[in-house]
């Protein structure tokens, strides 16, 4: 099995894991939908697409799990190094790569490295990009302006 499915299975038994039907189905549309901003824009920027796309699926898990969303981007950069060491698919450094940029992920606001950026970008992204219509939250505009420029929107 590839890798990218082997986590997808991990993240689709926890989401299902859900009890109440509006979780699940948001769940997923916002997991699959920051790894598929997360491959587009590591292709873009020449990063890890494979590894950036895993990081997307990854990137909220703990908060699915738990149902906490307090410190999930610290708690999840460990349950997801969790998830890519059961699979025993991962390199120690691949792990500590996709670890890192959930764990920096809420971090909008601060700059950190470029593989990291592609997460957090892919995440404001998908936030706007559900209701296109809507003003961006605050601590997501100025990023979200930024990568309309990038992407060549209006």
């Amino acid at each position: 099995m590839e890798r990218i499915g082997a986590v997808q299975a991990r993240v689709d038994r926890i989401v299902a894991g859900q009890t109440d039907a509006t979780d699940i189905k948001f769940g997923y549309v916002h997991l699959y939908s920051v790894s598929q901003a997360c491959a587009l824009l590591a292709m873009k920027r020449q990063e890890k697409a494979e590894l950036a796309a895993i990081a997307g699926l990854l990137h909220d898990i703990y908060a699915y799990k738990t149902g906490a969303r307090t410190d999930h981007a610290h708690q999840g950069a460990v349950l997801a190094k969790e998830i890519m060491q059961d699979t025993g698919l991962f390199s120690e450094e691949e792990m500590e790569t996709v670890a890192g940029a959930i764990y920096h992920h809420s971090d909008k606001d601060r700059v950190d490295s470029p593989f990291d950026e592609v997460l957090k970008d892919a995440d404001v992204l998908q936030h706007c990009m559900i209701m296109p219509l809507a003003e961006p939250a605050p601590h997501e505009a100025a990023r979200f302006s930024r990568l309309k420029d990038e992407l060549g929107l209006k």
